[in-house]
């Protein structure tokens, strides 16, 4: 072989999944391989060529658009392209940005030469959007495969029938009820319509410590405005309701009719060392020094996990779910020290935690919004809350917030009011300053206390963003400052120095920037969610951003989370403290590609919002 077909050679025995293939298998590519140079700006295929042609790009720049005209894709030195494959090719435009030169040989050629290796075949009749998809798709049944029940379903867990009364049945019959078919809860029905529940601690805490006669009908003591759970939903959906609501018992329903109950005990009979045992503990301690003693397991519950294939948007939301379980119970201890509120307020989790997307070891973001009925001197009382949850938090290793976005600071322990006059200011002058506090503030939700007043505040915020084109716009020019890691030619662009050097930043880098393409999406359309796969769902479709695009990103991020998930189990399993820098040695060769179809996903997406600006 000479000089020029050896330097070929070389090169493309480099690039995945040809370096799966055996030498001679590429000796013989190589010998069907003709040169080809494109110019920039022209079209592909280049002229005179019919035949389908796989192109292996040498130097240069590619770009592919829809048939509309949307930004699918770019390829750049090393990529193959392999749009010209299928049959079906007239939707397709594919241009030169740069003087290209392009290695190309027909595809039926190829395919016969390697028919052999159908794992390397099948990279080929794919894009890389449709490799990474492949890819998480996999992912996904693993982790429906391998994890532990609390991935399955409501109906693998919960008891029927449920036993109901009337509203006017007596307290005394209702506990009679309970103690017959030793049910810890019953649900209050008039004409098959349930009204409410009642529960064993509701007959201790609302009748007998209250002097309440025990003739006097149920209904006086239950809890009306009954949450309850779809049989379609998982045990995930309900650990959150029953975390978030901080309930052990919810009426399970079918097209809206009640079918059966779901406990905390029905799931922890199922469970060992997870997400529900530990909430389930930490509701029952007594002190702070007990609830640090719990917060060891996060990081076990992390590496178990890891090791089970389950996926990072489920890692992410058993430990957003733990770190709810952590805030309401030291709350509750607060409460129990400082007496009752003064007046109604709502504590907030911000960033990662309200995302249900947090890992072990995050540090705190947190809010507090309190009623307008607040007097002055109210302020002392949600003081000492906030520096008790607080602290609480920080012995239980979420460390506190560097940039002080914590409740403990009076700038975010503020009424209802002065909350929608922030966000009102943020939206109508979009200052550096306002943009960096809409990263963390535009994703809030209620762990505990009144979740109408975060309610009312987002309700007004969402109106305000759906019609302020200059907010979005300043927002998208400040999300694009973060760019994936990849540089002219499309390789990684590594960490130069300092003690991460040569890795990548997947946070910052690589999932930040789809959070913050998610939130813009979110607030352009009025969307009320803050997690960043469901915001990409239910913008999907919108004039914001087309359904293939949402996938695209959402197998990006999940692509993304799991490396980052992975990576920081192997670190915690290691004894070191958990970060975000991967060095691409790490991976194999084809989750590199993975990792690069990942990035070139987020810069499509990022160059077409620059594009809309």
């Amino acid at each position: 072989m000479d000089s020029a077909l050896t330097e070929i050679s070389e090169f493309i025995h480099m690039l995945p999944p040809m370096d799966l293939l055996p030498g001679n298998v590429i000796e013989q590519v190589v010998k069907e391989i003709s040169i080809s140079y494109v110019r920039r700006g022209q079209l592909l295929p280049p002229q005179g060529v019919t035949e389908e042609t796989l192109y292996i790009l040498r130097k240069g720049a590619l770009s592919y658009v829809s048939a509309t005209g949307e930004l699918l894709g770019k390829f750049g030195e090393g990529d193959i392209c392999s749009v010209f494959c299928q049959i079906n090719t007239e939707n397709i435009k594919v241009s030169a940005d740069e003087d290209t030169l392009l290695y190309s040989i027909n595809y039926q050629v190829f395919h016969q030469i390697i028919i052999e290796y159908p794992d390397v075949l099948a990279f080929f009749q794919q894009t890389s959007e449709q490799r990474l998809n492949k890819k998480m798709i996999q992912v996904n049944e693993n982790a429906i495969l391998n994890s532990s029940l609390l991935n399955s379903g409501i109906d693998k867990f919960y008891h029927s029938p449920v036993v109901t009364v009337t509203s006017t049945t007596s307290i005394q019959q209702a506990a009679i009820l309970m103690t017959e078919k030793n049910f810890s809860c019953l649900v209050i029905a008039d004409n098959d319509q349930p009204l409410g529940i009642v529960t064993d601690k509701d007959i201790r805490r609302r009748c007998v410590a209250q002097g309440i006669a025990a003739d006097q009908p149920v209904s006086s003591i239950m809890t009306g405005d009954m949450a309850t759970i779809d049989i379609k939903s998982t045990a995930y959906d309900a650990l959150m309701m029953m975390t978030q609501k901080h309930i052990h018992h919810l009426p399970v329903t079918n097209n809206s009719q009640l079918i059966g109950m779901v406990t905390v005990t029905d799931l922890m009979n199922n469970e060992g060392e997870n997400a529900v045992n530990i909430t389930s503990i930490i509701h029952k301690a007594k002190t702070v020094s007990e609830l640090v003693d719990i917060s060891v397991m996060i990081p076990k519950l992390q590496i178990r996990m890891a090791k089970l294939g389950t996926t990072a948007d489920h890692v992410g939301k058993s430990i957003s779910a733990i770190t709810m379980a952590f805030t309401i119970r030291l709350i509750e201890m607060a409460e129990k020290l400082l007496g009752p509120a003064p007046v109604a307020y709502a504590w907030l989790a911000a960033g990662s935690q309200a995302r249900q997307e947090q890992f072990a070891h995050s540090d705190q973001d947190n809010a507090l919004i309190i009623s307008n009925d607040m007097q002055p001197q109210h302020s002392f009382w949600f003081k000492d809350l906030a520096t008790f949850v607080s602290d609480g938090l920080a012995a239980c290793g979420f460390i506190y917030c560097p940039g002080d976005v914590m409740a403990t600071n009076p700038q975010w322990c503020q009424t209802q009011h002065k909350w929608q006059q922030y966000f009102s200011q943020w939206i109508n002058s979009p200052d550096p300053k306002a943009l960096m506090h809409c990263s963390t503030f535009f994703d809030l939700t209620t762990v505990y206390g009144d979740s109408r007043l975060l309610e009312s505040v987002r309700e007004t915020m969402l109106k305000t963003t759906q019609r302020s084109t200059l907010f979005i716009a300043h927002l998208s020019r400040n999300a694009l400052n973060l760019r994936p890691p990849l540089g002219f030619f499309r390789d990684f662009v590594l960490i130069q120095d300092g003690e991460n050097k040569a890795t990548l930043d997947l946070k910052h880098n690589g999932i930040a920037p789809i959070v913050d393409l998610a939130r813009i999406y979110a607030l352009s359309e009025g969307i009320a969610t803050v997690n960043t796969i469901e915001r990409l769902q239910q913008a999907a479709g919108t004039k914001s951003l087309t359904k293939s695009s949402a996938a695209n990103l959402i197998d990006a991020y999940e692509f993304l989370s799991m490396l980052r998930m992975v990576h920081q189990a192997k670190k915690l399993q290691l004894g070191q403290q958990p970060n975000n820098y991967l060095s691409p040695k790490e991976i194999s060769k084809l989750e590199r590609e993975h990792l690069k179809g990942a990035f070139k996903v987020i810069k499509t997406l990022q160059d077409s919002r620059k594009l809309a600006l």
